[in-house]
């Protein structure tokens, strides 16, 4: 009988099978779901399924550059242990390398990787290694010179924080500084024409309140709001902030003397903004020894 892609995802997605391994199974089975499913079991290859929803809040970010274009990839696993794994360095190594053609992280999935898809070679790696595993961000930057910087590192290119700097002009050793910068100081955007204006209005409406429960005049209130609102932005911005190198100097004015203009910047951190549940060490080498 023929196979739609209708039932073809409905597997995939009971299953955590590849595309090609969930066609296979409907195949062998005329197209019965509880049959397929019960096939791939039998194969190894519905492991994937009961991996699936697990929180992975580990991994590694990788960063690639090529022809003033840099991007960075996060790929995330259960355990620091995988992370380690160079079996798992070396796909993420893969797929970044994919990244540098992709517009975002949708499109990186469906990347050709030795036959598969990006996707299809997670879910199989899911299966294989018994943890589960997501392609979670995929970032880029163009400029005139990108550079890139690792914090924690523990392969080449690829660490716990990875970074990524453009300029506007040639100056890689400058670059390189700020990248560290970025790392370090964590800004929330380039400048304040690049902020969440509703970022920005969340703190204003707190340095209003702040400075009502002074009881002071309302002529002071208004100054001071905007003093603190200055010192607010110059602490989440990047131009703003005093450069980690020279901190007599702002960032913006460092570029300035550096011969540059800092055009954009992307910060990934691994599993920032997921919640993880705590565990303990021991814990944890339980859980990788149970697979």
């Amino acid at each position: 009988m023929a196979i739609t892609a209708a039932q073809v995802k409905e597997l995939r997605d009971t299953t955590g099978a590849g595309m090609m391994d969930a066609k296979k199974a409907l195949v062998e089975t005329d197209g019965d779901m509880e049959a397929a499913v019960d096939w791939l079991r039998t194969k190894g290859l519905a492991k994937a399924a009961k991996k699936s929803g697990r929180t992975a809040a580990e991994g590694l970010v990788a960063v690639a550059t090529k022809d003033g274009r840099g991007v960075a990839v996060e790929v995330n696993s259960e355990t620091d242990f995988v992370a380690k794994n160079a079996e798992f360095q070396a796909m993420v190594k893969d797929i970044t390398a994919l990244a540098l053609d992709a517009s975002d992280v949708d499109d990186l999935a469906t990347k050709d990787m030795g036959g598969k898809t990006v996707a299809d070679t997670l879910t199989d790696r899911i299966a294989t290694i018994g943890e589960n595993m997501t392609l979670r961000r995929m970032a880029a930057v163009e400029g005139d010179v990108v550079e890139t910087y690792i914090h924690n590192a523990s392969a080449p290119d690829m660490g716990k924080i990875g970074v990524l700097v453009a300029l506007k002009g040639d100056n890689a050793a400058f670059g390189r500084q700020v990248a560290m910068h970025v790392a370090a100081a964590n800004p929330a955007a380039l400048s304040e024409a690049t902020l969440d204006p509703a970022a920005v209005e969340k703190e204003r409406q707190v340095q209003i309140d702040i400075a009502r429960e002074s009881g002071k005049p309302e002529a002071v209130i208004e100054k001071m709001i905007d003093g603190r609102m200055k010192k607010w932005l110059a602490e989440v911005t990047l131009l703003g902030q005093d450069f980690v190198v020279n901190p007599d100097l702002t960032v913006a004015k460092a570029a300035e003397e550096a011969g540059v203009e800092i055009t954009g910047f992307v910060r990934l951190e691994v599993g920032e903004g997921i919640e993880k549940a705590q565990e303990d060490f021991a814990a944890e080498v339980a859980k990788a020894a149970q697979g």
